[in-house]
């Protein structure tokens, strides 16, 4: 679109520019702009600076361009000025327009200026498709639905807990035996707070190998490092402006414990590779099945960084305490499972609810769930019945004896992660194998 007052100015850009356009639309009024720019999708509008005889301030250009950019966001202006009117173009410029042209102008030039400002709107348009891409990305995931399911006493007092801190920005540590659904806990704070529209980014610390921390966290610059084949951004920029959950924070090294304090107090990072410092927007939220206050004791965890991560602290209630709540998430396990297993119509005994109550549940949640799938798997009848559920008693499975090598080694883990409360380090140690290797069996096994 090409607005201006004089028109031998459009009827010559008219001739000029129809050939290199799919569609040229001139006006001279440029009360019209509102109503033409609602006609069609236009890329570029080339817009004169000044309209009404003997002003030349600039300032109606500068009008419409605001009422362009108002109507019609991503469309590119070019501005139209007279040769002693730069200072007015760059002025255009600086309030949003793509560039200018002056009077009398070249055709080749003028036609140069209008490709680029044709580059600049495609460009846009790919930025803001990204973006939305990016928003509907993240709503995706963080609508994922994982809800706490459970009436008890203890969950009901955690859920009150967890309305009242989730609207702040303080730093939440979440504790609690294995199983009993610290994640859940910690995806509850983010669905509930405001920044629930950004990224719930997941840790686990355990995970993280000494020698990557820095580039993991902290992200990398291509070449910083042999392997640093592009440039990668670490977890704190990805969970900018949204949740970070740093899961089994009692995992974290040592040695690794200081740079993680020096970031959580300065709130800035350095990747790696890199001299520019990123600064970083995050809510923290932390979980742990470990004594921390024993760590201190035995100066394997730094007692400022659990000050800074410990501002407020939620103890989600193991299983043997949520008695009232067995049914309700025996229920729950099941319809997901029969959604999963192409089962319908299946139910759990009463006789069973009453078994499963009288259980003690050491692996507490993840325990039950893992019972309710294998009883769905297994049962070849309607109803789920007690000796549909298989439970472990002194120590000891009730399943027959004869074992694969991989139940025998998933029994053994059990029972370390038990007798030394989840501490990767010490199971490792008694079990004689390396804490990596430890940690790859038990996502193997799903413990």
């Amino acid at each position: 679109m090409i607005v201006d007052d004089n028109k031998s100015v459009l009827s010559a850009l008219k001739l000029f520019l129809q050939d290199e356009f799919e569609l040229v639309e001139v006006i001279t009024n440029p009360n019209l702009i509102r109503a033409t720019l609602c006609k069609y999708d236009f890329d570029l509008v080339l817009l004169d600076m000044n309209f009404s005889t003997g002003i030349s301030t600039g300032n109606e250009g500068l009008f419409w361009l605001n009422e362009i950019q108002k109507v019609s966001p991503t469309t590119e202006v070019v501005m139209i000025t007279a040769y002693g009117d730069v200072e007015l173009a760059v002025k255009a410029l600086k309030q949003g327009a793509a560039d200018f042209i002056i009077k009398p102008w070249e055709n080749e030039k003028l036609l140069a200026t209008l490709k680029s400002a044709m580059k600049l709107r495609r460009s846009k348009i790919q930025v803001e498709e990204l973006k939305q891409r990016e928003r509907k990305f993240k709503t995706e995931l963080n609508q994922e639905q994982r809800p706490i399911v459970g009436a008890s006493a203890g969950i009901l007092q955690m859920m009150q807990m967890i309305s009242k801190v989730a609207k702040t920005d303080a730093n939440v540590l979440i504790t609690g035996e294995n199983g009993t659904g610290k994640e859940l806990v910690a995806h509850e704070i983010h669905r509930k707070s405001d920044r629930n529209h950004e990224l719930f980014v997941t840790v686990d610390m355990g995970a993280i190998p000494e020698t990557l921390f820095e580039s993991e966290f902290f992200g990398h610059r291509k070449g910083s490092f042999t392997d640093a084949k592009e440039d990668r951004i670490g977890k704190f920029q990805l969970a900018h402006r949204g949740s970070i959950f740093l899961d089994e924070i009692g995992n974290l090294p040592l040695s690794l414990q200081s740079k993680l304090l020096t970031t959580l107090q300065n709130r800035i990072i350095m990747p790696v590779g890199s001299n520019q410092p990123v600064k970083i927007d995050i809510r923290l939220i932390c979980a742990t099945n470990c004594d921390l206050e024993q760590f201190i004791a035995e100066q394997k965890f730094r007692e400022d960084l659990l000050y800074r991560i410990n501002t407020i602290s939620i103890e989600v209630p193991p299983l043997r305490e949520r008695g009232q709540d067995i049914e309700q998430l025996a229920n729950f396990f099941l319809k997901r499972f029969e959604k999963k297993y192409h089962r319908s119509g299946l139910r759990i005994s009463i006789q069973a609810i009453q078994k499963m109550r009288k259980y003690s549940w050491p692996g507490n949640v993840r325990e039950l769930q893992h019972t309710i799938e294998k009883a769905v798997i297994l049962s070849d009848s309607g109803t789920l019945k007690p000796e549909d559920f298989v439970f472990k008693s002194s120590g000891r499975s009730t399943v027959p004896a004869a074992q694969t090598f991989e139940e025998m080694e998933k029994q053994m883990i059990e029972t370390a992660l038990r007798k030394y409360n989840g501490r990767h380090s010490a199971v490792a140690r008694q079990l004689g194998v390396s804490r990596q290797t430890l940690y790859n069996k038990i996502k193997r096994y799903d413990l």
